[in-house]
């Protein structure tokens, strides 16, 4: 079965430079395990950043024992679907790629709320 994403279609990879993913394969997906629900494609931003920083998710650290050489603004990459809403009602919530943004992000946000920062280039 094809993974969908929030426009009813097969979901597209979000990044693989920095490779992302809960199961750091470029896109998206979860399953039981992902308790963060790493499912919305995001186009971070330093306003996110920082934001994520001060709720004790440091994303731009270089972590090479997890080959995570850290994100800078720009970078793609597949947000918890709660931070992402966090940063929503903070004013910070970074543009999101919805072609590559997990149809299981609907259960903690709406489409229309990603619409409205919507990225507009195809996924990298």
């Amino acid at each position: 079965m094809d993974v969908i994403n929030v426009l009813g279609k097969p979901l597209v990879p979000c990044s693989y430079d920095p490779l992302t993913g809960y199961f750091r394969d470029g896109c998206c997906k979860t399953d039981e395990t992902d308790t963060g629900s790493h499912l919305i494609c995001a186009r971070v931003t330093a306003e996110f950043l920082a934001f994520s920083m001060a709720r004790g998710n440091d994303l731009t650290t270089p972590r090479p024992e997890y080959r995570f050489k850290g994100l800078q603004p720009g970078d793609r990459w597949c947000l918890c679907a709660t931070r992402w809403a966090e940063a929503l009602a903070a004013g910070v919530a970074p543009p999101v790629v919805l072609e590559s943004t997990h149809a299981a992000a609907l259960r903690f946000v709406t489409l229309e709320q990603l619409e409205n920062h919507r990225f507009g280039e195809a996924a990298q």
